[in-house]
C-alpha cells in the first residue's frame, strides 16, 4: 500500500528525525533455520542482517522533565504565585504548526534566559466526549515533543497551570538555569 507524499515541512521534520537516529546495537546476523534443501547439500544463502527498529534517542546528557522541583516551587506554582516570563500560545494551531511554534518559542525563551514559560494548549477533552475526538491532541503531544526535542535537557519540569494562568488549558514549563561557564 502506497503512502501519501510528505509536504515540505513534514519532509524536513522527518529528515531531522532520521539524522538523529542511532542504532542501539551494531547490526547482527539473524539466525535462520535451515530449509530441507539446505540440509541435503544445497548451498546456503548468506545470512541477512537485521535492521534495528527506528527509535528516537534521548538527547545527550538529557534529564527528563519530571518531579525535579523542590516543595517551595510546587507550592508557589499551585498557589499561582509564580508569574511566567513568557507565553507560547499553541491554542488553535495544527499539530505540525504547534510543534514548530513550541520549538521556536523554547529556543527564544532559553536565549533570553527565561525560567518559567506559560504554554497555552487549550483544554483537554471532557471525559464524556465521544471518541475519536481531535480536542486535546496538542496537549497530549506536548510531553513527547519536549522529551524528543532539541531542548529536552533545558526543561526541568512541566506542571499544570494555575487557574489565573489558564488552568486546564495551559501548562508551566520550568527551564533549568544555564550551566555556569
Amino acid at each position: 500500500m502506497a503512502g501519501r507524499r510528505l509536504d515540505p515541512g513534514e519532509a524536513a521534520l522527518w529528515a531531522r528525525v532520521v539524522a538523529a537516529v542511532k542504532p542501539l546495537h551494531a547490526a547482527r546476523p539473524v539466525a535462520v533455520a535451515p530449509t530441507p534443501m539446505e540440509k541435503h547439500g544445497a548451498p546456503a544463502p548468506k545470512p541477512v542482517r537485521a535492521r534495528p527498529a527506528a527509535v528516537l534517542p534521548a538527547p545527550a546528557k538529557a534529564r527528563t522533565p519530571g518531579p525535579t522541583l523542590d516543595a517551595s516551587w510546587d507550592r508557589r506554582l499551585s498557589r499561582g504565585l509564580v508569574s511566567p516570563e513568557s507565553t507560547i500560545d499553541l491554542h488553535g494551531h495544527t499539530l505540525q504548526s504547534a510543534h514548530l511554534l513550541l520549538d521556536q518559542g523554547l529556543a527564544r525563551a532559553i536565549q533570553r534566559g527565561d525560567r518559567v514559560l506559560l504554554l497555552v494548549t487549550g483544554k483537554p477533552p471532557r471525559p464524556e466526549s465521544e471518541r475519536p475526538h481531535a480536542r486535546g491532541a496538542i496537549r497530549a503531544a506536548v510531553g513527547d515533543w519536549i522529551l524528543a526535542g532539541r531542548h529536552a535537557d533545558r526543561v526541568a519540569s512541566i506542571r499544570p497551570a494555575h487557574p489565573r494562568h489558564g488552568g486546564q488549558g495551559a501548562l508551566y514549563l520550568i527551564l533549568r538555569r544555564p550551566a555556569a561557564r
